[in-house]
């Protein structure tokens, strides 16, 4: 009897062993990309560090780069989400948007930041994949914004009406398949040019991947010390990460 006891404990313990290894989930991966050919964010250095932190206190790690030629299959293969923090211009060849275009298409995750809307306008795909591009914007200044959807991880920890300080943009939208989480109170401040219907923050489901923008995060302050606008970022990246 101990010479079979002697064999079956081994053994059990290493079929826990193999089931809590095969079992264990690995920390999710995103990327940030913020490479800039026209104007460049002076917060974009604010904004790794606060995605990084956002990263160490809920589970996620966090890359970064402003190389495009790491677009690649091979390259973002490893990343659940990718992040474009306010990068700007022309930055990508085909074979790097092929390879963005599949990620997507795969069910890769995508954050757009600020700026994420002021670059590769000659790319049809990329426009509708985040949602619409930037036209211009009024001065940086104080406005009202309005929670739209309630429910969503980037929403639930806000109360509306919402005032805060940034940069607000107005956009040329090319695609209506948006599902709207903020708009901007447009007689709260001035130099808005959306009317009514100021889309500032949304999501939708693209092709296989899940994509969400936020039109704020120009200020630094955005994320050293706006807390509702940093738990609005951080819902975002888990819906882009397909986290609960």
């Amino acid at each position: 009897m101990k010479k079979l006891l002697f064999l079956i404990f081994p053994a059990l313990f290493c079929l826990a062993l193999i089931y809590a290894t095969t079992n264990s989930k690995k920390p999710s991966k995103v990327l940030i990309f913020s490479k800039t050919l026209g104007y460049r964010h002076k917060s974009i250095s604010d904004g790794i560090v606060a995605i990084k932190k956002l990263g160490g206190q809920n589970g996620f790690i966090v890359d970064t780069t402003e190389n495009p030629a790491l677009f690649t299959k091979a390259s973002l293969k490893p990343y659940q989400a990718i992040i474009f923090l306010s990068p700007t211009g022309e930055f990508f060849n085909e074979d790097q948007k092929a390879a963005f275009r599949d990620y997507i298409r795969s069910g890769g995750g995508f954050v757009g930041i600020h700026a994420a809307t002021d670059c590769l306008y000659k790319w049809e795909w990329y426009g509708k994949m985040i949602g619409g591009y930037f036209i211009n914007h009024p001065a940086t200044q104080e406005a009202v914004i309005t929670i739209t959807d309630t429910k969503h991880l980037a929403t639930k920890p806000l109360t509306s009406p919402w005032k805060r300080k940034d940069e607000w943009y107005n956009f040329r939208y090319t695609n209506p398949d948006i599902k709207v989480l903020l708009t901007l109170d447009e007689t709260s401040y001035t130099g808005g040019k959306n009317g009514a219907n100021h889309p500032i923050s949304w999501y939708h489901k693209f092709e296989g991947g899940r994509v969400f923008y936020t039109g704020l995060g120009h200020t630094p302050e955005s994320y050293t010390s706006d807390e509702y606008f940093l738990k609005h970022l951080l819902g975002g990246i888990k819906y882009a990460l397909n986290i609960k």
